[in-house]
């Protein structure tokens, strides 16, 4: 597969090279990596990760599209579906969007939310990317006016005093450092990265701790069936403890995350038995964490059953879960759509409207491998959408 992907430049290559290097050192000071260490040092390495680093990542000059990336239409959709929660809150509510990536769901969702007439009172940014945060901080202050602008702030860490509003996240728990496991003789081992004896990386695997072996056993408790020997995936133990962090001082108001996976029965499905990492580079995917680290997207599917879990256990209760498609159209996306088709002119401008809700949309775009999940705590009654609560899915999880 690898011969299918583009060359990278001579400072791309020296640039992953470093990287390799540095994993090399702390692999031949420290022994093997699990795997989930691994790919946070790919991603987040100071300086080297791939989101730490000033290579473009979004949109057409990078290596993958997101919905925000495609146009204003999503961001719309996403703030019809939570602006009734910030008006019920009040002038305390905040908006709190967990990496903002380029900055473009920010400006949309920040005009969206002045023409719904419910700004919060700050739109909070926590972004770990100090690269990602000034470009963010530049677009905004280029395209947003300036009292739009005024109320964004970029946060170090999540919020320590407790606060109201909404909390949302688009494709941030699929780039968590996942773990990956497998099953061999009855037990459940973890992987890890180790050298060869040419200093190549390779993939080894360990007992699991009681953490991560926990963790898998509490999955096959609720499939009602044990993993078959060999079989290998991700899981995040870590997860419970990830939302308690980000989201545990929100006393009220509503969590949004919208990412691509499964619910657990289809996530860890028998023929799914190499798991569901990819890498993503210049808008091609594969299946080599190797390759070229640092410069390419690690990402993992969502198990939303897991994520239902841990949101339970931080005192959230699902308020809803639909595929992306399902979750669009309760949304508005229809008036959304029409209404943007009303403020432009040219045909080209119009194809390119209704080729942002065909990748929206389609199965065979983000309408169905991509889901939402909401969930609520501190509010006796959700005003959410009645098209969205109609759509609801959770019974799935």
């Amino acid at each position: 597969m690898q011969s299918r992907l583009p060359d990278p430049s001579a400072d791309e290559r020296a640039h992953s090279d470093r990287l390799l290097q540095l994993l090399r050192e702390q692999i031949a000071s420290h022994g093997p990596l699990p795997f989930s260490q691994y790919m946070e040092r790919c991603l987040y390495a100071p300086g080297l990760g791939y989101y730490s680093a000033g290579k473009a990542k979004f949109g057409a000059a990078g290596d993958f599209i997101t919905a925000p990336e495609l146009g204003e239409l999503f961001a719309r959709c996403v703030v019809n579906a939570v602006q009734p929660v910030l008006a019920m809150l009040g002038d305390e509510a905040d908006f709190l969007e967990l990496g903002g990536g380029s900055g473009a769901f920010a400006e949309a969702a920040l005009n969206a939310l002045a023409a719904a007439g419910t700004l919060p009172r700050s739109y909070l940014i926590l972004e770990p990317s100090a690269d990602l945060r000034e470009r963010q901080r530049e677009r905004l202050r280029m395209n947003l006016p300036t009292e739009l602008n005024a109320r964004v702030q970029w946060l170090d860490r999540p919020p320590e005093q407790d606060w109201q509003g909404v909390l949302f996240a688009n494709e941030v728990i699929d780039a968590l450092p996942t773990t990956r496991f497998t099953v061999l003789g009855g037990e459940v081992y973890e992987e890890h990265v180790a050298l060869d004896g040419e200093g190549h990386l390779l993939r080894i695997d360990r007992p699991a701790d009681a953490l991560v072996a926990g963790a898998v056993r509490h999955v096959e408790r609720d499939l009602g069936a044990t993993f078959a020997d060999g079989y290998r995936s991700e899981i995040l133990p870590q997860l419970p403890y990830w939302i308690q962090a980000v989201a545990g001082s929100l006393s009220a108001g509503l969590l949004l995350f919208v990412d691509y996976g499964y619910v657990r029965r289809e996530f860890y499905l028998p023929e799914r038995d190499d798991g569901t990492l990819m890498a993503h580079y210049r808008h091609r995917s594969h299946n080599d964490p190797f390759y070229l680290p640092g410069l390419n997207d690690l990402t993992a599917s969502v198990d939303f059953t897991a994520l239902a879990e841990a949101g339970n256990h931080a005192g959230f209760g699902v308020a809803g879960y639909l595929p992306q498609a399902q979750f669009l159209i309760a949304a508005g996306l229809q008036d959304v759509f029409e209404h943007a088709q009303a403020q432009v002119a040219d045909e080209h401008s119009r194809y390119r409207l209704a080729q942002q809700v065909k990748r929206l949309m389609l199965p065979d775009q983000m309408g169905e491998r991509f889901q939402a999940m909401l969930l609520a705590r501190g509010i006796d009654v959700l005003p959410l959408p009645a098209e969205l609560l109609a759509a609801d899915q959770g019974g799935r999880l």
